[in-house]
């Protein structure tokens, strides 16, 4: 073969390879995002298919060149299989855990989580592995560094694919087409049949989910409206399965002891001219602070498609009224950012339905029922302003948490009013003389601690990892043993490479620590998501560029740098970030959260690239990216910030481990094989 055809050879393999890297993640995400929606309360353990995914990918890399050509082969079947079943048979999740609290009001079936779970995980992982062994025969055409740039930039382009179609609220057909027409050029002519039936299948079936009645997509949730059948409501809208929301005429909204009308009726002497509503949906609230007199509105709502039907459908038009100013964002984002003073300010109902990422146990909501949330509400407050909260608690001891911090923060206790169903109303004023209680609030036992910036589990009663989670994680992670033994790795075998497993471990926490961080900095949004894994994977492109212009590194050096950005990172508290202004804020957190990653990579992929078994090698690091994920329950228990002492004892214990990797003559490590497992940093 000439230069020219060897040119041309390696730009198609470039290509493909680059294709099934994007393949790779988008099929990723679009698992996690359509399960969550699919599957009740699976949205509440969407990083069970991200360790899935992980499983799946490892499997597919680890299998050598010549053996799982079935998995290549049968690749969409498993896809078509899931989504088929998913449609046809909805798996519920019957949640009863007392520790933590999950909004529904559906009557779940299925079997039990324990069950359900794990079966989802196998299959994504049977999914995944199919598309991985595409990705990893490519890759072993290629040398180590060069086929793990091609590979990022794969990665990328899914991770921006998907962000977009999210902002575009592209229903589910768009998603399951785009990925058929990938997988179709990676299966090649030989496998048009094979790939097409599975794949028209998968299709079909999105189709109808999309031609639904009502169906629609938002970037967090799967929206459904039904028109109501009482004269109390217009609209029901359910997300993710579960009723979520409704639309009510202005009449019903002001009845004698609504609790729409508590806030104002408790606050007599406030002129509710100016309010802010945080969680304005479609519109309820917002018709109520105008029907008050109020003269400006501020509507924060962070999902667009719910403020988009209350602007189309609610009855009493709020949205059509000047007075109102709709604000799609975070609600805790939009506190930090804004100056302006309100009279009253309302937190409407604001309970997700879903968490921030696949990679975390954060909700949408979660940063908004903090002490330092309730703060700054407090700071935004006219002199005789006041604050409200009200929602379908489910527990007393949610209820004694909210309004036990809002004690703490105003100084006296709020004024509270109950409902059927644990509902609640929950008033203060700047003091007790901005408020008329019919009944204060009194504890009805223990109060338990306020939530926090650094522990933002607020339906978590105490500070402990629910059996639920227990259980589920020990199953993956076994699970996860016995599929890397069934693959063909040897568990000895991997010892040697135990730096690459706490390489692994360490570098799962720090990114889900960062994704956090990020969370807090600047909201909860869709799309601070999106750009932070777009950030972490244009960090990571970065050291491989770096490492790829370089003949040798000082990795000492390297080691040092990583320690010292680890540092910083710890020594910088979260509140000094937050009150910094936008750019000041932006550039510190890119800083404490990009430097340690890229760092971070540099010595990892340094010691990829020079991995004499990279099979071995990449068993042991994935094996330590699945136990990062599943470590990251730790917060729970300890908070976020001192993840970042768990990541830098785990890149401490690598780096000694390291000095005893495999060593060549001189101390010199010995050149690799072609390397097969760099993308389970992405």
């Amino acid at each position: 073969m000439n230069r020219e055809e060897n040119g041309q050879n390696a730009r198609s393999v470039r290509w493909r390879l680059t294709l099934a890297s994007t393949t790779m993640l988008f099929v990723e995400l679009a698992l996690i995002r359509w399960a969550g929606a699919n599957v009740v309360h699976l949205s509440y353990f969407s990083n069970f298919i991200l360790l899935g995914s992980f499983l799946g990918i490892g499997v597919g890399f680890l299998l050598p060149a010549a053996r799982g050509q079935w998995l290549k082969r049968w690749t969409p079947l498993p896809l078509a299989l899931l989504v088929i079943f998913v449609r046809e048979f909805p798996v519920q999740v019957r949640q009863s855990s007392g520790e933590v609290i999950y909004f529904t009001a559906v009557r779940t079936t299925g079997l039990p989580e324990w069950v359900t779970l794990p079966a989802i995980f196998l299959l994504t992982a049977v999914i995944m592995a199919g598309i991985g062994k595409i990705t990893a025969d490519l890759f072993r055409l290629l040398p180590s560094l060069d086929a793990y740039r091609y590979d990022l930039l794969g990665s990328i382009t899914g991770s921006v694919s998907f962000a977009v179609l999210s902002w575009l609220r592209a229903p589910s057909l768009v998603w399951g087409v785009l990925a058929a027409a990938a997988l179709l050029v990676l299966g090649g002519r030989r496998n048009t049949l094979r790939y097409g039936i599975p794949l028209t299948a998968m299709v079909a079936a999105l189709f109808l989910e999309t031609t639904t009645t009502g169906i629609s997509w938002s970037p967090y949730y799967k929206i459904q409206l039904k028109p109501s059948r009482t004269e109390n409501r217009t609209y029901h809208i359910s997300a993710n399965g579960v009723p979520h929301q409704s639309t009510a005429p202005l009449p019903v909204l002001m009845r004698e002891n609504s609790p729409y009308r508590k806030a104002y009726e408790q606050t007599p002497g406030n002129p509710h001219k100016s309010v802010l509503v945080i969680g304005a949906g479609n519109g309820n609230d917002v018709a109520v602070a105008l029907a008050h007199g109020a003269q400006r509105v501020d509507a924060v709502e962070i999902d667009p498609r719910l403020q988009q039907i209350g602007a189309d459908l609610h009855p009493a038009r709020p949205y059509d009224d000047p007075r109102v100013h709709v604000h799609i964002d975070d609600g805790r984002a939009f506190l930090e950012r804004t100056d302006r003073k309100y009279d009253l300010v309302v937190l409407a109902l604001p309970d997700s339905l879903t968490l921030v990422s696949g990679a975390s146990n954060l909700r949408l909501e979660s940063y908004l029922f903090t002490r330092q949330a309730f703060e700054a509400a407090r700071d935004h407050l006219a002199p005789d302003g006041a604050f409200a909260m009200y929602n379908y608690y489910r527990k007393s001891w949610l209820v004694d948490r909210f309004a036990g911090t809002l004690d703490e923060v105003y100084g006296h206790a709020p004024c509270m009013t109950t409902f059927n169903r644990n509902a609640a109303v929950l008033v203060t004023g700047m003091t007790p003389a901005d408020q008329s209680c019919e009944r204060t609030w009194r504890p009805s036992g223990p109060v338990p601690a306020s939530a926090s910036d650094d522990h933002p589990f607020p339906y978590l009663l105490h500070r402990n990892i629910p059996t639920l989670y227990l259980g589920a994680l020990g199953a993956i992670l076994l699970v996860t043993l016995l599929s890397v033994r069934l693959a063909g790795v040897r568990i000895r075998s991997t010892f040697r490479y135990a730096d690459m497993f706490l390489l692994g471990a360490a570098f799962m926490l720090l990114e889900t620590k960062n994704v956090i961080g990020f969370a807090l900095y600047f909201g909860t949004t869709w799309l601070v998501n999106a750009l932070v894994f777009f950030g972490v994977l244009v960090a990571v492109l970065a050291a491989v560029e770096v490492r790829r212009r370089l003949r040798r590194v000082n990795r000492t050096l390297l080691q040092v740098m990583l320690f010292v950005t680890l540092a910083v990172a710890w020594l910088v508290p979260a509140q000094a970030v937050l009150s910094l202004p936008f750019a000041g804020r932006l550039a510190a957190a890119i800083a404490l959260a990009f430097a340690p990653i890229f760092c971070a990579n540099l010595i990892f992929s340094d010691r990829l690239a020079l991995a004499a078994d990279p099979t071995s090698a990449f068993g042991a690091n994935l094996l330590g990216a699945l136990t990062g994920g599943a470590l990251e329950y730790l917060a729970l228990v300890t908070g976020y910030q001192t993840l970042l002492l768990a990541v830098a004892a785990l890149y401490l214990a690598a780096c000694v481990a390291m000095r005893f990797a495999g060593r060549g003559p001189g101390g010199a490590q010995t050149p690799a094989v072609r390397n097969e497992t760099a993308s389970v940093q992405t």
